[in-house]
């Protein structure tokens, strides 16, 4: 069995819990509306030529309402998200540290050899991230209603939670190959675009060590890289997921569709508030997980 790798951090599964499960409710609290804006925008399906068609997009049918009734409508779905979110940033930011000391016990040396001190570290940190977000799949239904909440309410058809379950099963894994696809170099840039900043700017050996303010700069660079990465399956993954449940279409389908008719551009559509919107909340969660999973071991550990 090969050693850890030098300058592995080490925290406790318990302070990883309560680290990434604060991260996730912190963010759904404070990111809700946004997350709703960013996946109104990647449903639709045509060009917006004025103000008044991008407020119809953003608040469907509450357009013409108050300032208040709009904000309000903006949090569709928020009982799934709050299933979903909380549970993907405890395994998300819990899982990736325990995926990386599995790698770093296993093979720390082979990173080590194959890409150098530092780079290696950096990659180790990448592959354990992607390999996490392969996983993520397993929340796939959490997402799927969450999205459909959001983006396509008439889906549901007065029927509750456990009703749609039985209804549809496996149907709720719908486009989970394109969720892994676009997870996998989403996750492996997240966390290598943050240890990688670690790395080579602020020339951390222990990432644990990080301040607050190293933290967030590395959170910037993992997320943004993530999301840019990310958009195109993402935009195919949003598609696949908010039609109704009984007329569903491949993501091989709505690739072809979406050549033909909008162009390659639709394949980084909604990617500019993304990063304006959506980028703040990961930007938010992950440095929130990274700032808090070591704070937390050090008062379990006093």
């Amino acid at each position: 069995m090969a050693p850890m790798v030098s300058g592995q951090e080490k925290e406790s599964n318990m302070a990883r819990l309560l680290g990434s499960g604060s991260a996730g409710i912190a963010e759904l609290a404070v990111f809700h509306p946004v997350d709703t804006i960013a996946k109104r925008l990647m449903s639709n399906q045509t060009k917006i030529s004025g103000s008044a068609q991008l407020n119809s997009v953003i608040f469907k049918d509450k357009a013409a309402a108050s300032v208040g009734t709009k904000f309000f409508s903006l949090f569709p779905g928020l009982g799934y998200a709050a299933g979903y979110k909380v549970s993907q940033r405890i395994y998300k930011y819990g899982g990736q540290p325990i995926a990386r000391d599995y790698l770093a016990t296993h093979y720390g040396k082979d990173f080590e050899s194959a890409f150098g001190k530092k780079t290696g570290k950096a990659i180790m940190h990448s592959t354990a991230g992607s390999l996490i977000g392969i996983g993520e799949i397993v929340l796939l239904p959490l997402d799927v209603l969450k999205i459909k909440r959001q983006t396509n309410p008439d889906a549901f058809r007065g029927r509750g939670i456990f009703k749609i379950i039985a209804d549809e099963g496996f149907g709720l894994y719908r486009g989970w190959g394109w969720t892994a696809a676009r997870n996998a170099p989403g996750s492996f840039a997240l966390f290598g675009g943050s240890a990688f900043a670690k790395e080579f700017m602020f020339a951390l050996d222990d990432y644990n060590k990080a301040t607050w303010f190293q933290n967030f700069v590395a959170s910037i660079a993992g997320a943004s890289a993530s999301l840019v990465v990310s958009a195109p399956l993402d935009v195919i993954k949003t598609r696949i997921q908010n039609r109704n449940f009984e007329n569903p279409e491949s993501g091989f389908r709505i690739l072809s569709n979406m050549a033909k008719h909008e162009g390659a551009g639709a394949f980084f559509k909604g990617l500019v508030p993304k990063l304006l919107m959506t980028g703040p909340k990961l930007v938010f969660s992950f440095w929130l997980a990274q700032t808090l999973i070591p704070t937390f071991d050090g008062m379990l550990k006093k």
